[in-house]
């Protein structure tokens, strides 16, 4: 096992077909506790019970640096440390440049960016006590290619700051061996994408991916178990590309 007897938490993990909920899955299946956080306490605890009695499920909104810290330690309460954190709670918007307005800026870069600065403050306490840790960020192709397929510019500009802020902070607390690193996933089937795809816009993405298919929650699960594992001990403040070729560079 991977993972055994660490204690990872997963934001934004309570999503049926969502990569939270598949990471969370994929670290349990390595021997991993886990403490999902997601916006509504009985989806968390839900999304807990269908790994096991053993995980833990608690309600916590990013965007709020005090609900973050109780998350934490509420973790540290039921199991004494914290070995890793996913920071995957993240929303998108398919809106172009001179249609953003205050309240939809404010909303992607609140939960995208301000909530992975929050968390990831809420955890680093503890793992710099522990002298170790591994945090992984989900940043998204779109921080690279300028733009994606659902997302607005808005989304872009908080995905690519999530990719900054994870090198400074590897930079920051190395010397305290936590690791800090970012995936870039491309276009994943998951509840917020599975719907607005059509056999047509299905077909020519498609004919941009290398591998011939899109990518799936699991892709980018295995992904964050690579990064939170000891297999990627001397990798710090890299970006890792899940896109199965969309975007080589």
């Amino acid at each position: 096992m991977l993972l055994d007897d660490k204690i990872i938490v997963v934001t934004g993990a309570a999503s049926p077909r969502g990569i939270g909920k598949a990471t969370a899955k994929a670290l349990a299946a390595q021997g991993a506790r886990i403490a999902i956080l997601d916006l509504r306490k009985e989806d968390a605890q839900a999304a807990a019970a269908g790994l096991g009695n053993e995980h833990l499920g608690l309600a916590c909104d990013v965007t709020d640096k005090d609900a973050c810290v109780a998350a934490a330690r509420a973790t540290l309460e039921r199991y004494g440390r914290i070995d890793g954190l996913i920071n995957n709670a993240g929303i998108t918007q398919p809106v172009r440049t001179l249609d953003i307005g205050g309240k939809d800026f404010d909303a992607i870069v609140d939960v995208n960016l301000r909530g992975t600065l929050y968390m990831s403050q809420a955890v680093i306490p503890a793992m710099k006590d522990q002298n170790g840790g591994s945090i992984v960020c989900m940043s998204s192709v779109s921080a690279q290619r300028g733009g994606g397929i659902f997302g607005g510019p808005h989304y872009s500009a908080a995905k690519a700051g999530v990719l900054g802020l994870a090198k400074a902070m590897a930079r920051e607390f190395g010397a305290n061996r936590i690791r800090v690193n970012s995936i870039t996933p491309g276009l994943i089937q998951t509840d917020i994408t599975g719907d607005k795809l059509t056999p047509e816009m299905r077909a020519d993405i498609i004919k941009g991916i290398p591998l011939g298919r899109l990518g799936d929650a699991a892709d980018v699960a295995n992904a964050c178990l690579f990064l939170v594992s000891d297999l990627s001990t001397y990798l710090t403040g890299i970006t890792l590309d899940v896109n199965g070729g969309m975007l080589i560079h």
